[in-house]
């Protein structure tokens, strides 16, 4: 029996290093990542969904981690810095710095779903 629960302890404590090893990109406050959830966060979230398993507020904003099933998301860096319009009086304009568009999507990149 004693055998039985250190071989257990042995594989839960595994299991627990393989989990964490790998770090979560929103724990590194001053990460890029965590700087674009921010921005994600305080100017689209009203609308968006930008979480990973959050609902859009609006029924016809897409979820952020959706992204690349319908743009190549690489391409929004440029509109981001430049003003980012779209067809509908709904949304406004936005437009970012350079570093926070960066910023920006390297959260997106990291939320992205297949």
């Amino acid at each position: 029996m004693a055998s039985r629960i250190a071989a257990l302890s042995v594989a839960l404590a595994t299991t627990a290093a393989a989990c964490t090893s790998a770090p979560d990109p929103l724990s590194a406050a001053d990460g890029p990542v965590a700087r674009g959830y921010a921005i994600a966060d305080s100017n689209c979230s009203q609308c968006h969904a930008v979480g990973a398993s959050d609902r859009s507020r609006h029924p016809d904003a897409i979820p952020f981690r959706q992204l690349a099933q319908l743009y190549p998301i690489e391409g929004l860096e440029e509109s981001l810095v430049e003003g980012l319009m779209t067809g509908h009086a709904e949304m406004p304009e936005f437009q970012f710095s350079t570093d926070a568009a960066n910023d920006l999507m390297r959260y997106l990149e990291a939320i992205q779903v297949p």
